[in-house]
This record gives C-alpha cells, structure tokens and sequence, in this order.
C-alpha cells in the first residue's frame, strides 16, 4: 500500500490508522492537524480512521512564536 504523507511517498504492508501512525513517528495528537485526501479528520476519528492505498496524508504541526 503506498501512501503519500507530506509529499514522501511511502509503503506499508499492512493497513494502518491514522493514530497507530502518528503514534509510531512519536507524534503527539493535540498537536496536529491532519488532513486526509482534502479533508480535516477531526481528532477524535484518528483512531477508526485507516491509510488505503494511493492517499494523501498531510500533516501540519502547531509552532508557537513570538
């Protein structure tokens, strides 16, 4: 299954949620926003939420400044 997460492409073996692999990149969920083929998928969907072949992930972090 390939799948292209912030322009990289990359494969996977076997289907996978959004939160298993924000989970294994370590990164924290209440500081993101991820967007699925154009779409916002709100947070709470994260878990129930599966990559399938040929999506477009993006994943756009929170950044303070000042």
């Amino acid at each position: 299954m390939l799948v292209t997460i912030n322009g990289e492409d990359i494969n996977f073996n076997k289907s996978i949620t959004i939160e298993n692999f924000l989970k294994e990149k370590d990164i924290d969920t209440d500081a993101v926003v991820v967007e699925l083929n154009k779409q916002i998928i709100p947070s709470e969907d994260y878990k129930t939420t599966y990559l399938s072949n040929k999506d477009i992930l993006e994943i756009l972090r929170f950044v303070g400044g000042g």
